[in-house]
């Protein structure tokens, strides 16, 4: 039986807003049309996938395995749809993705040196898309800062670096030459806490209530802002906090955070010369060096 990527779209869409309305108005189609694609879908695979009631729609057994099975299949069917769109355009052209504070230059550079047929582009990602860029095809390879799903990538160790806290300028820790991560353990923190192993697990025997949300946040900067506001705290890696230095900020050591590892990551599938000369290359170059 093929299964029809278009259906597989619409079930993703139900699947992660868990509303057939909320789903319908994200993929601009009316609600009649989504339901009967999702039963559709279920009459082909012989399944049910979702359990509704007139309050709620949550994903079955067979829904959940699905949904688990579906993100990458999407992400390789758009991965190959850019593949061939730059094949028949006649470009050669090599996209690096990488993560805030990593300079690229010095790869970039004798990459070029090597194939300077290649035409190579550059994509900045943040920790929600440094994996999702290689699985759609939007890069080749990325430069990527643990923890990260790894499933179905290979991913090459490049370098390590230190960690540190970013607090407001008028934090009553602000001033302190170094901290430990237990004397942050009741402060708000703005990122995803996997981020930060060492504070979740600290903090998660301190808190008894329900945890704050965490705002979203698409870049460095916005998360800085709503550290000048006193909104919380972060943990970034050092490179990160020296390029984004600001005086309503400041950056304190944390002695007993794990280094940071910063890796070259691309789909483990990839039969790519180029992504595999360019894995060879990685390790050679001088990671801290801006040019």
């Amino acid at each position: 039986m093929d299964v029809d990527l278009r259906k597989l779209r619409y079930f993703v869409a139900v699947a992660e807003e868990l509303h057939f309305g909320r789903a319908a108005d994200r993929l601009h189609i009316a609600q009649p049309v989504l339901s009967r694609q999702i039963r559709a879908l279920e009459d082909e695979l012989k399944v049910q996938l979702f359990a509704r009631t007139k309050r709620s729609t949550e994903l079955t057994p067979a829904g959940l395995q699905l949904l688990e099975d579906a993100r990458p299949l999407l992400a390789s069917a758009e991965a190959m749809r850019r593949r061939v769109g730059q094949a028949a355009s006649g470009s050669k052209v090599f996209t690096i993705g990488f993560m805030p504070g990593i300079t690229v230059t010095s790869a970039v550079r004798a990459f070029g040196a090597a194939h300077p047929d290649v035409e190579v582009e550059l994509i900045r990602t943040t920790w929600d898309d440094q994996v999702e860029v290689l699985r759609d095809g939007r890069v080749d390879v990325s430069i990527v800062r643990l923890p990260i799903d790894q499933q179905g990538l290979s991913v090459r160790p490049l370098f390590e670096e230190r960690r540190v806290a970013m607090l407001a300028a008028d934090h009553r820790l602000a001033g302190k030459p170094s901290l430990d991560i237990s004397d942050l353990a009741d402060e708000h923190l703005l990122q995803d806490p996997d981020a930060v192993p060492e504070w979740r697990d600290i903090a998660v025997e301190l808190r008894t209530g329900k945890p704050v949300p965490v705002p979203v946040m698409r870049s460095v900067e916005e998360k800085l802002e709503h550290v000048a506001a006193g909104r919380g705290v972060s943990v970034i890696p050092l490179s990160v906090a020296t390029f984004y230095q600001r005086t309503d900020v400041v950056a304190v050591a944390v002695n007993d955070l794990a280094l940071n590892k910063v890796c070259l990551a691309w789909n483990a599938g990839r039969r790519s010369r180029l992504v595999y000369d360019f894995a060879d290359l990685a390790p050679t170059v001088d990671w801290t060096q801006h040019g």
